[in-house]
């Protein structure tokens, strides 16, 4: 039960985002209580152990990470570490009739002479280079804004200071600018994946989704990387649960919220241990749940699109190509399918409401770079985690026989990584302790139903570009609805960080504000300076 009945500030939701905004909160003396509909902390970054009398700990939903800034690890004196992957990616191909992978790492000679093999010569590598280089300029300016109030699109641009940059990423569709920089099929799907994570786009889209999923691929950290949770994501949030708690942050679990009614002044929110009021409140899930609590009509959820498969193996398999080691090819990541005309390929099938032919996918091995996910005996025996991160398959293609559905894409997209290893993965798995396979998919529509994210879309909504808009239709605020009250107006804390609503006293601290997406920490860090700005 809280412990009182009005607090400065109820935060909704106790995934990371949540737990940032209280413990910064708390830090500042505010009086502060998280309601938490799950039994545990976490949302989607948790570690669990999902394969019953086995002792490994998988980051079941998020499992890497790339947009949390250093800054809120600082100053919330987080115990908590990544460690950087030296493989960025493999890519298995057939050239000359022979197996063989594009392998892109931090060794020079290595990924040039891969590149080579591949091509057929040194355009491609020397096109990758520029390429890469242009993005990581991109990163290393817009990253430090994340954690700052937002910039309107024309100082952006200007902080990015490269016309021909801000053209390729913000103006133009991705697809665009990737056919006038490579040649080569292959190295163009690797380019394009960033942008398809989730989002269910085409390289041409006008919208410019896959742009913006692009962009936040590729701007984490001010380099682009991402790395891997020491522990599992779950040694986040346990490190964000101790903090908001040791700073005096009060969370209760087990506790839905079933409504929020707010004056634009105060506000008083409603859950299974009753209603509580405060001044404030921070909303850490999408905003369609936000519009159901608040009595409003709900918008339209954008569609999540991926499909996450977990699995414990007693070894890596054996790959085709002989000139790689498994252990490197699996420890960045993986793809499988990823070709330039396969994702053209099955994004129009999955868009004329059919299950890809060959879905595209991408997998990596946790536990080659942090084996301490895995009981001493697992690790002894050479055992190994894989996660499998499955594109374009769309939460419409499972409404009408959902278990049904994901079987039949489970078993299209494990056939087509067998198609790359010289033996069935199948072979690899282990067995749990009622000697079952030790695999679980989550489709989009199992996402809405256990972490109550509508449309199964993980960034909440879609995703918007890190700027200032001052229609408010690309920030926190429905577009088409008014906003109460200067404080909550264009020129209020709240809109300068993103992450307004349509009321004055209740704001956005999840990924569906701007900025949001991903594991970052950084709608809560801007939540909890747009309160303290309002105070």
């Amino acid at each position: 039960m809280p412990e009182r009945t009005s607090y400065d500030v109820v935060i909704v939701g106790g995934g990371h985002n949540g737990l940032v905004a209280a413990a910064y909160l708390a830090r500042a003396g505010r009086r502060v209580l998280v309601l938490e509909r799950l039994g545990h902390t976490g949302g989607a970054a948790v570690s669990e152990r999902a394969f019953r009398g086995v002792d490994a700990r998988l980051s079941r939903y998020s499992y890497l990470v790339s947009l949390l800034p250093p800054k809120i690890v600082d100053d919330l004196g987080l115990r908590f570490a990544v460690r950087r992957r030296s493989v960025s990616s493999y890519t298995p191909a057939v050239r000359g009739g022979r197996p063989t992978g594009l392998y892109v790492s931090t060794d020079e000679a290595a990924t040039r002479a891969s590149f080579a093999r591949i091509t057929g010569s040194e355009r491609e590598y020397a096109a990758w280079r520029r390429f890469y280089g242009m993005t990581r300029r991109v990163a290393e300016r817009v990253f430090p804004t994340l954690t700052e109030p937002l910039p309107t699109r024309a100082a952006l641009r200007a902080r990015i200071g490269d016309d021909t940059a801000w053209e390729a990423l913000f103006e133009r569709p991705l697809g665009e600018t990737v056919e006038s920089v490579f040649d080569d099929d292959l190295v163009r799907g690797v380019v394009l994946t960033d942008g398809l994570i989730g989002t269910f786009a085409h390289a041409h889209d006008p919208t410019l989704a896959q742009n913006r999923c692009f962009l936040y691929h590729v701007i984490g950290g001010g380099t682009g990387d991402w790395d891997v949770p020491i522990g599992g994501m779950g040694a986040l949030t346990d490190a964000l649960a101790d903090a908001a708690r040791k700073a005096g942050a009060e969370i209760v679990t087990d506790c839905p919220v079933t409504g929020i009614a707010t004056d634009g002044r105060t506000a008083e929110v409603t859950g299974a241990h009753g209603t509580v009021g405060a001044r404030h409140v921070l909303f850490n899930a999408a905003p369609q749940v936000l519009a159901g609590l608040l009595g409003q009509p709900s918008p339209q959820p954008a569609e999540g699109a991926q499909l996450k498969v977990n699995m414990l193996l007693t070894r890596l398999p054996r790959l085709r190509d002989t000139g790689v080691d498994p252990r490197l090819a699996f420890s960045g990541t993986f793809h499988v399918a990823e070709g330039y005309q396969q994702l053209e390929t099955a994004y129009r099938q999955a868009a004329a409401g059919e299950l890809p032919a060959a879905p595209p996918s991408e997998i990596y091995c946790h536990s080659l770079t942090d084996p301490s996910i895995l009981g001493s005996d697992l690790v002894r025996q050479g055992y190994q985690t894989l996660t499998l991160f499955g594109l374009h398959t769309p939460a419409r293609l499972f409404a009408e026989d959902h278990d049904g559905t994901r079987e039949r894409l489970l078993t299209a997209t494990l056939a087509q990584l067998d198609a790359v290893l010289a033996e069935p993965l199948t072979d690899c798995l282990a067995a749990d302790a009622d000697g079952r396979p030790c695999i679980e998919a989550r489709t989009p529509l199992d996402l809405e139903r256990d972490l109550c994210l509508p449309g199964g879309n993980i960034f909440h909504r879609e995703l918007a570009f890190p700027y200032r808009v001052e229609d408010s239709a690309e920030d926190g605020t429905k577009a088409g609805a008014e906003v109460d009250g200067t404080a909550n107006g264009a020129d209020g804390p709240a809109a300068r960080w993103g992450v307004r609503t349509a009321h004055a006293n209740v704001l956005l601290c999840g990924a569906g504000a701007v900025r949001g997406g991903g594991v970052s920490g950084v709608p809560g860090h801007n939540a909890a300076m747009a309160v303290l700005g309002q105070e």
